[in-house]
């Protein structure tokens, strides 16, 4: 597909672009023992509760990484309990088996997708224990050929339970974002997994809220339904970065339902303008911290 046909990218923006991503890449080199074979960086996208926008978050950003800052990307719907990548990436088939007996991902819109919703049936309920949930997050993980990648993006499950706090750590993530919208309730929930995070000492890349307002599509009259700038306050009480605000908008709504996240769809719109500059933000971050990993400690006699 041409993408062409979904960016109007003046030639100076594409050059921003490809400094950003010859630069991400140029600082990151190669990673040293990586969890899976050939990906660089492994960022999840997480949240403390369900319904705050996370996968909706997760899919735009892993777009926007591929189509606009032109990296090679993955993405990894690790939600077993409640997998949606499918839908919003409009891939339903079944992934084919490589040779040496690893799934091969279902590519779409430039990047390579793997999800336990291919592997079972659309409305099957999933009712396994951990031990079993465990065993598919390894397969749909190391037992993916997933091939060299810049970016593995990981749509982590809600919460802040065992399944989260095991691929933490097995995953040896590079980064997590935490998406939350402003209202108190949900940034409650937030600050948790910012701790989980913060115990298993993987760096947190910032804090998106999602949701921030509902801008009337007749008026233009902006409404904060669930409140106003809650998660800015609170990254600022957590010390963590602010990495921007995504509005409520029907089109967010109505192109992930229909498989077409509105970084393609509608590239104009806030949201999508959003979701690329936090993209940025995070590209940006993962070079800071490869850069610190390089230097080491300042040791002072």
């Amino acid at each position: 597909m041409v993408l062409g046909r979904f960016f109007s990218l003046s030639q100076s923006s594409n050059r921003l672009y490809s400094t950003v991503a010859r630069s991400y890449s140029a600082a990151s080199g190669n990673v040293k023992n990586p969890s899976i074979p050939g990906v660089r960086d492994i960022i999840a996208v997480a949240s403390g509760k369900g319904g705050v926008g996370k996968s909706t978050t997760a899919v735009n950003l892993a777009v926007a990484l591929a189509n606009v800052w032109k990296l090679n990307v993955g993405l990894l719907d690790a939600d077993i309990y409640g997998p949606s990548i499918p839908t919003m990436m409009n891939l339903h088939q079944k992934p084919d088996v490589s040779e040496d007996m690893k799934m091969i991902p279902v590519e779409n819109y430039g990047l390579k997708c793997m999800s336990i919703g291919f592997l079972v049936e659309k409305d099957a309920p999933i009712v396994w224990r951990g031990p079993m949930v465990m065993s598919a997050l390894e397969k749909l993980t190391r037992g993916v050929s997933w091939g060299n990648l810049d970016v593995l993006v990981v749509d982590m499950p809600p919460g802040t339970g065992d399944t989260q706090l095991s691929v933490s750590q097995r995953l040896k993530l590079s980064g997590a974002v935490i998406v939350s919208t402003p209202q108190d309730i949900a940034l409650i929930d937030a600050r948790r997994g910012a701790s989980m995070f913060r115990k298993v000492e993987v760096p947190i890349l910032g804090l998106v809220e999602n949701m921030s307002c509902f801008k009337c599509p007749n008026c233009g009259e902006k409404s904060h339904i669930f409140g106003e700038g809650g998660a800015r306050r609170t990254a600022n009480d957590l010390d963590l970065k602010f990495l921007g605000e995504v509005p409520l908008e029907l089109d967010v709504r109505s192109s992930s339902d229909e498989g077409k996240p509105i970084v393609l769809s509608s590239p104009q719109s806030i949201s999508a303008k959003a979701y690329v500059d936090i993209a940025e933000k995070i590209v940006n971050r993962l070079k800071e911290l490869e850069e610190e990993r390089k230097m080491g400690p300042e040791i002072l006699l």
